[in-house]
């Protein structure tokens, strides 16, 4: 698995300026010690556990804002170690990580109250976005800033305003999504399937003809009469940058 690249995600801290605080759970140590990377390089404080009963008593002493947990741990399973935490800290988002092609464990990890989950191998840049994404939601950072660029177009997270060269752009909230999606990734070429999971939540099952609606409805509102920004990348995905 590759060491994470830096991405144009905002940078997250409490209030009072202290880092976010995040907890992973994996009995194998190469993996932990990269989440570890990729989470600090944005900022983070990390603990690391390798086991069920050393999670419990790390969290205790850490106090963690979120949770990075493999299902599969030792001394008790991932799902049995989201109930003991929670018992102590009830409000606190949980990421789980699963085998590529074991479905069941998934669903079991969602309905014990996981928040989202990844699959492995997986990309260290969707782990980060969808970690943001749970903190956020929870409630306990604060956003240095609320915006994102990439050359002269800006998208306001906390308004949900879009411009282009100071031009307001009306999008619709799934093409603010999936217009949000693409410059949290600027630069980066995301694939069609990215796009399903992080936008739409798995519910299209994999129907990529959405995701190609969508880019055409955001083409003739971003690029409609300016230098393109938004790139297809055949057999591979999308991208968008800053206009040559």
């Amino acid at each position: 698995m590759p060491a994470p690249h830096t991405t144009n995600l905002p940078q997250l801290a409490h209030p009072d300026g202290s880092p976010i605080r995040a907890l992973v759970v994996d009995d194998e140590p190469s993996l932990s010690e990269l989440m570890s990377m990729g989470l600090r390089m944005s900022g983070w404080s990390v603990a690391i556990a390798a086991d069920g009963p050393a999670a419990v008593k790390r969290a205790k002493d850490f106090r963690p804002d979120v949770l990075i947990l493999d299902v599969m741990l030792p001394g008790f399973d991932g799902v049995e170690l989201l109930k003991r935490i929670r018992t102590f800290a009830p409000g606190v988002p949980a990421l789980f990580l699963t085998a590529k092609d074991d479905v069941q464990d998934r669903i079991t990890g969602l309905a014990a109250g996981g928040d989202d989950y990844v699959t492995k191998p997986f990309s260290m840049e969707e782990v980060l976005l969808r970690l943001h994404r749970l903190v956020q939601r929870s409630g306990v950072a604060a956003m240095d800033t609320a915006e994102l660029a990439v050359g002269d177009l800006l998208l306001n997270l906390d308004t949900r305003e879009v411009t282009r060269r100071g031009e307001d752009l009306q999008l619709t909230a799934t093409e603010f999504e999936v217009l949000r999606y693409l410059m949290e990734n600027a630069k980066r070429v995301v694939s069609k399937s990215q796009i399903l999971d992080n936008v739409w939540n798995y519910d299209f099952g994999g129907q990529a003809n959405i995701v190609e609606l969508y880019i055409s409805y955001l083409r003739k509102k971003v690029d409609a009469t300016l230098p393109p920004m938004i790139h297809t990348m055949r057999g591979a995905g999308y991208v968008i940058k800053p206009a040559v």
